[in-house]
């Protein structure tokens, strides 16, 4: 009996109509007894009749299986088992009905066994499954009503924009909210992302604003990409040097207005550096649709948005609620971009590539696991140099890192990044690089750039066109005075940007 509960129980989530004994049975919709045709005679004028699904004689189930949720299949001849046992077998390909056992009963004993047949179905089980069906009713009525009410938003907000007199007007906002239980969400900015969808259409959508409680002094940049999410197709990116954002709304304006179709907006932040900024969340909201999210699980992420607005209007006007504006640093209309970061995986297999005549007395190359880092401590003379084979993937277009020399008195070196075909020997790329000053026409060098312990500095490297194919990846370094005393090269925050132009898959 407990078995057959559990199993009305979860076939009641597709039944909406149900009756108890004490209801006429014009009322019941439900068939739970499974029979065949030629057993038909036996149920006829019984009390359960109107609760039987008959099959027919040939073994196919019938032609329609409305309200039909068999519990047990009942057969009173020979004839009439092997049709349930061939018509059951077709219903269980379905995969929506549960296997169903088949009881054989003696025709002589038909009056007895029809009513324990008939508590069965209209007894404590059918009360479990109608108790079921209505919590399966409810839900799919409130399903319905949210769906009615977002509609009906999109039409209101449509309607208000309609009537837009301001030149740049705010039409949808989260607050940001300081939660004393936060632990921050900086290093995700750092090592992954963050993603926000805008729960607004994306038509005549001018610009939005992020809200950031705080904005370190050190060099960084702030990285936002915004983008369809239906297509992928990307709309804009904004790379923000730190000192361009202020601790408050920073609001990020776009040449022209959103337009055509009505598409979810999405935004992808991230950030370089080794402090990042305080990015503002807003306050909890039940829709996990709406809530910020990332790579990484983080705590504070749990059903909470970040604090952002968006505008409509003239594209290019600031919202005179907002201290700052920004611009985008390039447009990606018609492009499809992927961030993606290196994998600590595949930094952890980076190997020393080297060309110097000078034997350390220590690992100038190496990994920093806790980091997610890599050292290249330069020497007197010569190049070091470590590679990660096939860490750049085909199409990517850009890349960026931040480089620094980890130790208050080290002295300062120069930094460079060389991108090689795959399974290219690495360390005559590196030789080359050391007796010309300039890499293979196969190869891409950055060129060399100073770094101090004195501020983080972050390179951004934009190729011509995207790779072809997929690349080795080389950080070299060099000293760039007479001593490389406490010289600790490194280097971390590898993101790469692809770009496609057509759709790719970019969840």
């Amino acid at each position: 009996m407990f078995v057959l509960c559990c199993r009305v129980i979860l076939q009641g989530r597709c039944v909406l109509n149900l009756t108890s004994s004490g209801i006429g049975k014009q009322l019941v919709t439900r068939k739970l007894i499974a029979a065949s045709a030629r057993d038909r005679s036996c149920f006829e004028g019984s009390d359960i009749e109107h609760q039987v699904v008959f099959l027919d004689a040939d073994g196919l189930p019938p032609v329609t299986l409305q309200n039909a949720f068999p519990l047990v299949a009942v057969a009173y001849s020979d004839e009439g088992e092997v049709d349930l046992q061939a018509g059951l077998a077709l219903l269980g390909s379905l995969g929506t009905v549960p296997a169903v056992p088949i009881r054989r009963l003696d025709p002589a004993n038909r009056p007895e066994s029809l009513p324990l047949l008939q508590a069965l179905t209209e007894g404590s089980v059918g009360r479990l499954a109608r108790y079921s069906a209505s919590i399966t009713s409810e839900l799919a009525i409130l399903r319905r009503e949210r769906e009615t009410l977002l509609e009906n938003y999109r039409a209101l907000e449509d309607a208000f924009q309609a009537r837009n007199w301001e030149p740049v007007s705010e039409i949808f906002s989260h607050d940001p909210y300081a939660d004393p239980k936060d632990e921050g969400i900086g290093p995700l900015l750092a090592a992954a992302f963050i993603e926000q969808l805008l729960p607004v259409s994306s038509l005549g959508v001018a610009g939005f604003a992020l809200h950031f409680h705080s904005v370190p002094r050190i060099s960084g940049e702030l990285v936002v990409a915004l983008s369809y999410l239906e297509s992928g197709e990307g709309v804009a990116e904004w790379t923000v040097p730190y000192a361009q954002l202020v601790p408050n709304w920073n609001f990020f304006s776009l040449p022209r207005a959103c337009g055509g179709a009505a598409r979810t907006l999405r935004l992808r932040i991230s950030a370089t550096g080794p402090e990042t900024v305080g990015l503002s969340l807003g306050y909890p909201i039940a829709g996990e649709r709406y809530s910020a999210r990332s790579e990484l699980p983080h705590p504070d992420l749990d059903l909470r948005p970040l604090a952002f607005k968006v505008f409509t209007g003239l594209p290019g006007v600031k919202p005179t609620r907002t201290p700052n504006m920004i611009a985008p640093s390039s447009l990606l209309e018609g492009q499809y971009t992927v961030d993606y970061r290196l994998a600590v995986a595949t930094l952890s297999q980076i190997a020393d590539v080297s060309v110097t005549p000078i034997v350390p007395e220590f690992q100038t190359v190496r990994f920093l696991e806790h980091e997610h880092a890599i050292v290249c401590h330069p020497l007197p003379s010569g190049i070091s140099a470590g590679a990660v084979s096939g860490a750049i993937e085909p199409g990517t277009i850009s890349f960026s890192v931040s480089a620094f020399i980890d130790h208050p008195e080290g002295k300062p070196a120069a930094v460079s990044f060389l991108l090689a075909p795959a399974n290219s020997n690495a360390r005559s790329e590196v030789a080359e690089i050391a007796r010309k000053g300039t890499a293979r026409p196969s190869a891409f060098f950055s060129g060399w750039r100073e770094v101090s312990s004195s501020e983080v500095v972050n390179i951004n490297i934009q190729l011509d066109e995207p790779v072809r194919g997929p690349m080795d990846l080389m950080i070299l370094s060099r000293a760039v005075t007479d001593s490389v005393d406490f010289s600790w090269l490194k280097v971390s925050g590898f993101r790469m940007v692809k770009q496609f132009r057509e759709a790719a898959d970019v969840r």
